[in-house]
């Protein structure tokens, strides 16, 4: 027959605690970084993300201007880029603007700096 032990079933609660904590940031990191990476593996979103960080915005036609691509091909990889959270957009009827998301950015760097 086991006899409960109030101090050692604490410390395996503590223990048990933590490691589920280290495990929920663990994912949550691992998470972030593959859908950033995933946004990052396109050619074209890097070249969009590269021409963002020197404008401090801009609109989808600018985009379409620069790059030789229809500008649903464009809107498709701003999606993209969006939803990962790279970048934001911002209505401006009738067109949306786009910049940097500088929190998002900075996040990013972190965690392929750590991953690297």
């Amino acid at each position: 027959m086991s006899h409960f032990n109030p101090k050692t079933h604490r410390k395996f609660t503590i223990r048990a605690m933590k490691r589920s904590l280290e495990t929920i940031e663990y994912q949550k990191n691992t998470e972030a970084l593959a859908k950033f990476a995933k946004a990052l593996g396109h050619p074209t979103r890097i070249a969009i993300l590269k021409h963002l960080k020197n404008q401090s915005c801009c609109f989808t036609g600018d985009l379409v201007d620069v790059f030789p691509l229809a500008q649903s091909t464009v809107s498709q990889h701003l999606k993209e880029l969006k939803n990962a959270g790279l970048i934001q957009g911002e209505l401006k009827s009738p067109k949306i603007k786009y910049c940097i998301n500088h929190d998002n950015w900075k996040i990013a760097k972190a965690l392929f700096q750590d991953f690297f």
